[in-house]
């Protein structure tokens, strides 16, 4: 395993360049909102109590276990599709165990900073990772640049470069804990040895493999082919995990490409897994020869080997742009952050 420094976050390249604007983020919670794109609707009928919850200043985890209090069940029976950020305003599903045939009410829980917007019934407890996206709404404040008026100019063009043609699909830095100490954390363990909690080891080897991932992509943005096909790629489908090998990239392919029917995707290290070949399989090879102890340590753990688009597409962007303030809304898939879309736009102040 290497040294730490080998594992330090790096500030990953940019699509556009360096944004040449700044913006203070999260002022207040109620710069960013987060609203859940459920992946169904509950269905009325069941034994499960669904309840579409606003939290602001809230962590999901924190929230969870006030919800199972409230209902007198444990947090473990507690249900939500993934964890929402803690400074904004959000807006998710949790579940509760029920009696069947019992009438879907809940009594206002008097919750710090919780509503419960909406109560139904469901037949199942609502699972991780079982959503389509999110949606989002956020307020950049104290715009700065030099000068500014043809900062804000280029900031538009940016905009709409973002719009078109997506941005690199970094993990964000809340994958990496603060300051990206959950890499370092992950590599020490793994060179130490010692038993961790469950919980505790599933976020280091997230962490781990997160990192890997990047790197290849800062690659492949590096060189300019973070949005288009190489020859030996894997094409994940728009929309789904499907992938398929690209032994030739003709026009076709690449059209695909662009009207975002198809993405390149990059390596989540772990065991087993399907290759790519030729220029990509070269390029992936080279980036992560310096980290295979971590990825045999992966491997070692279970952690199966997927793939993960390249490429985020912004859906539904619109924007506001005021001399000091710039308003955001646009829509993303589960699994993708915020945060590498806002950065970007502007750094943060």
């Amino acid at each position: 395993m290497h040294t730490s420094n080998q594992w330090a976050l790096p500030d990953w390249p940019y699509a556009y360049g360096k944004p040449t604007v700044s913006g203070q983020l999260r002022f207040q919670p109620a710069d960013f909102e987060v609203e859940e794109i459920p992946a169904f609707e509950p269905s009325g009928e069941g034994s499960h109590l669904w309840l579409w919850v606003e939290k602001t200043g809230a962590n999901t985890d924190w929230v969870a276990g006030q919800l199972a209090k409230a209902a007198g069940c444990s947090p473990r029976d507690v249900g939500f599709a993934g964890m929402k950020d803690r400074h904004a305003v959000t807006r998710q599903w949790f579940s509760l165990p029920w009696k069947a045939g019992e009438a879907a009410e809940f009594a206002d829980p008097a919750i710090e900073g919780v509503r419960v917007l909406r109560v139904t019934l469901h037949e199942k407890k609502l699972r991780r990772g079982i959503l389509r996206g999110n949606r989002f709404r956020i307020l950049l404040r104290q715009l700065q640049g030099d000068p500014i008026q043809s900062d804000l100019n280029s900031l538009e063009a940016r905009l709409s470069q973002i719009a078109a043609q997506g941005v690199p699909n970094y993990f964000g830095p809340q994958r990496f804990g603060f300051g990206g100490a959950n890499v370092e954390r992950a590599v020490q363990w793994l060179q130490q040895g010692g038993r961790l909690p469950r919980a505790k080891r599933s976020i280091y080897l997230s962490a781990l493999r997160s990192f890997l991932f990047n790197q290849v992509l800062a690659a492949r943005v590096q060189e300019g082919s973070w949005n288009s096909l190489l020859q030996g790629e894997l094409a994940m489908l728009d929309g789904t995990h499907s992938i398929f090998l690209c032994e030739q990239i003709d026009e076709l392919l690449q059209q695909r490409c662009k009207d975002f029917d198809l993405h390149p995707t990059g390596p989540m290290p772990g065991r087993g897994g399907m290759a790519t070949q030729l220029a990509v399989l070269e390029l992936e090879q080279t980036m992560l020869a310096p980290y295979q102890d971590g990825i045999a340590s992966l491997a070692s753990f279970g952690v199966d080997a997927e793939r993960r688009s390249l490429r985020l597409r912004v859906n539904e962007l619109s924007w506001e742009l005021q001399p000091d303030t710039l308003l955001l809304e646009f829509s993303l898939p589960a699994g993708a952050y915020a945060t590498v879309v806002i950065r970007e736009i502007t750094n943060e102040l």
